[in-house]
């Protein structure tokens, strides 16, 4: 997997699979991403004698950054300087490049730290303070509240809760739910908004091998990126990160990857399996076909198009694949029928136990029922949203910001409660460039979308394109609309629901026009979807928290997460893949394909071939449990070092969204004898290479 381009995965993607499922057996394997409050001591102990002090893992966790446009890193120096993969840090790199700087394919070095460019709006998150509210949150539902109502509290004292902490404390404030409604917890974390670029090497090295090795191993890439965060236009000083150990990863080795995971289905419902299985999947699959032809026949216009189309064609390609694997999983008969027994024996453990029975029993009947009422209107749901790039979603934050505002705090939508306004505003007036041609192929293919999937006599079709096409729809209001500039929306939302009910603005028109009816439908999937099964959720939750205890670990959530595992090779296709590949394997590789295509080494590669140790390793694989968002994710040994960096998985791992393999998962990462090799002999880094090995 690109474990990023989940940027789409983890937030589109996971939205619309809104029914995906699963349900969790405990084992002992190298399983489970773990919370830091909560790592399984017990089995690190009796499989590797290793138990991390609570001094380790403090320093992980604040070594360790959450990257808000999707993706993780970490700290590799005391200035600072922060790791992670290429692939995420594209979005960014696309920013900040042009038809004549092309930073994407040509790659990054600022040779002074004058020379580092700010990235115009990208936040990393550090994990500063964590507490159970759990109690709080649940004492907020009264006893005989509907589950509209109880939704409805729940959201409202996390709100608070958050609200509490923000102004105590300054530290962005998230309260989560882990376990779907067992526990809450209240995450604070230090955020960082000036993210400078340091170094990115050119696509073709970082993606080396493209779509077609992509969720597969042996693997040949130099999937890395530096930042550097900065406070008071000085570089932080950073007291908590991995140092690193250029020899890297060794074979049989114990290793742990802390990372930010952002969405598995391993404790949902059967029943909520064979609704992804049978309509969700298929849907979205097909949606991300059609997708893909809108925009590469955008990117035929030119080499401009292609440029700007070229990161959003790399994720849906890759969420495509990871998609296509997962549904994979969700065929195979042997995975489901493990689900379904797991499923089975989790209830008549629940059954024998009369007052587990008599609270929790009824929750997968209920969830069950919900998930079958709901295939009637998802399809309708689908289809009935102004879908596009960037510009139709700022336009909708902005109509509904004004209107929540007024709200009290407890009555507003999710994303705009208090607490998270500064974070709100920071993404809305970013000073990212807007691309107009490319905003408007996109937005008239998703209204030919919804048209199709709708037809012309639906309400929402009627509503925005009023008897026109979508071409003129989508040439109207994204030609004629301001919102590409920043400062045009910071004045709208300065001048309230006054500024915006008067605004002329054709795309700010469009949304005030539908907004009506979205909010309509979002309040009928709260009451009669959402909510309930929130409420089956959590009695599934309470129910296993009374079997289980705690030796369980919640589904990924974006995050931080601990997992763990061994340096591990694996049989696959009748042989067996190395647990690490070297730059023998990288020449061969570019050699067997003629040097073409996704194959075609960058041209130092080969002028500086001879300088280069062949034997380097390049990428290894691991047990590790791993999913998107866990792109950019340090990889260290017991002393805490650094020795690798997770970019991908392989094709055998992408079932793990339902059920985690030991045997053919595997986590692929970058070594760091790899990088060490690579910015001092290919890319004149050697600069980099001394802060990172404490050389300077």
């Amino acid at each position: 997997m690109k474990l990023l381009k989940r940027s789409l995965s983890i937030i589109f993607i996971s939205t619309l699979l809104l029914f995906v499922s699963g349900d969790f057996s405990y084992s002992s394997l190298d399983e489970g991403m773990w919370t830091f409050d909560n790592h399984p001591s017990k089995i690190l102990k009796a499989k590797y004698g290793f138990v991390p002090s609570k001094e380790w893992l403090d320093h992980v966790r604040l070594a360790s950054v959450r990257f808000m446009d999707g993706g993780s890193g970490s700290f590799i120096s005391p200035n600072g300087l922060v790791l992670t993969n290429h692939h995420v840090a594209m979005g960014q790199l696309q920013k900040i490049s042009s038809g004549e700087e092309n930073y994407v394919n040509t790659g990054f070095l600022a040779n002074t730290k004058e020379e580092e460019i700010k990235c115009p709006d990208l936040e990393l998150n550090v994990l500063i303070f964590t507490e159970n509210v759990t109690e709080r949150v649940r004492a907020a539902v009264e006893k005989d509240m509907s589950d509209a109502k109880a939704l409805k509290a729940r959201r409202a004292v996390m709100a608070k809760i958050e609200k509490e902490s923000l102004d105590k404390t300054g530290l962005r404030s998230n309260v989560i739910d882990l376990y779907h409604g067992g526990e809450y917890w209240l995450y604070r974390y230090k955020k960082y908004t000036d993210v400078r670029l340091v170094m990115a090497p050119e696509r073709q090295a970082a993606y080396f091998g493209g779509d077609s090795d992509n969720f597969t191993y042996p693997r040949y890439d130099l999937d890395m990126a530096f930042f550097r965060a900065y406070e008071k236009n000085q570089p932080i000083k950073s007291p908590h990160f991995l140092k690193w150990n250029s020899k890297g990863a060794q074979g049989g080795e114990l290793v742990f990857v802390s990372g930010n995971p952002g969405s598995t289905d391993r404790l949902y419902t059967y029943a909520e399996l064979e609704m992804a299985r049978d309509f969700r999947y298929p849907l979205i699959l097909e949606y991300i076909d059609k997708y893909l032809k809108a925009l590469r026949e955008y990117a035929k216009k030119g080499q401009e198009q292609q440029r700007l189309s070229l990161g959003m064609i790399f994720g849906l390609e890759n969420s495509k694949k990871a998609l296509t694997g997962e549904y994979n999983g969700l065929l195979d008969e042997e995975l489901m029928a493990k689900r379904k027994k797991n499923e089975k024996e989790f209830r008549r453990t629940v059954s024998k136990n009369q007052n587990l029975s008599k609270s929790y029993s009824d929750a997968w009947d209920i969830i069950e029922k919900v998930v079958k009422e709901n295939r009637k209107v998802a399809l309708l749901q689908f289809y009935q949203n102004l879908r596009g790039y960037r510009l139709p979603g700022i336009a909708t934050s902005i109509v509904r910001y004004v209107v929540e505002v007024k709200k009290p705090d407890a009555e507003r939508l999710p994303g705009y409660h208090e607490s998270g306004l500064n974070e709100f505003k920071f993404r809305l007036f970013s000073p990212a460039p807007v691309f107009k041609d490319m905003e408007e192929a996109v937005l008239s293919f998703t209204l030919q979308l919804s048209l199709d999937g709708l037809g012309k006599g639906d309400e929402f079709v009627k509503l925005v394109l009023a008897g026109h096409s979508p071409d003129e729809v989508a040439k109207e209001v994204i030609g004629g609309t301001k919102l590409d500039d920043p400062k045009f929306r910071k004045k709208l939302i300065e001048g309230g629901q006054e500024a915006v009910a008067n605004c002329k603005d054709p795309l700010i028109v469009l949304v005030r026009k539908i907004d009506p009816l979205l909010r309509k439908k979002e309040k009928w999937n709260r009451d009669n979807v959402e909510s309930v099964i929130a409420q089956a959720r959590e009695k599934i939750a309470k129910a296993r928290f009374a079997a289980y205890g705690t030796d369980a670990y919640p589904d990924a959530t974006f995050t931080l997460r601990l997992s763990y595992g061994t340096v591990k090779s694996y049989l696959y296709n009748g042989t067996r893949a190395p647990w690490k590949t070297s730059l023998y394997g990288v020449f061969d590789r570019a050699s067997s394909f003629g040097n073409k295509g996704e194959y075609a080494l960058p041209q130092r590669f080969w002028d500086r071939k001879d300088e280069l140790d062949l034997s380097t390793p390049v990428n290894f694989v691991s047990t590790c449990d791993i999913i998107g968002g866990n792109s950019g994710s340090p990889v260290i040994n017991r002393k805490a070092e650094i020795v690798g960096l997770i970019f991908d998985g392989n094709i055998e791992s992408l079932s793990g969204r339902f059920m985690y393999d030991e045997v053919k998962s595997r986590a692929v990462s970058v070594h760091t004898a790899y990088i060490i090799e690579g910015l001092r002999k290919l890319y004149d880094a050697g600069f980099i290479a001394d802060e990172i090995e404490g050389k300077e």
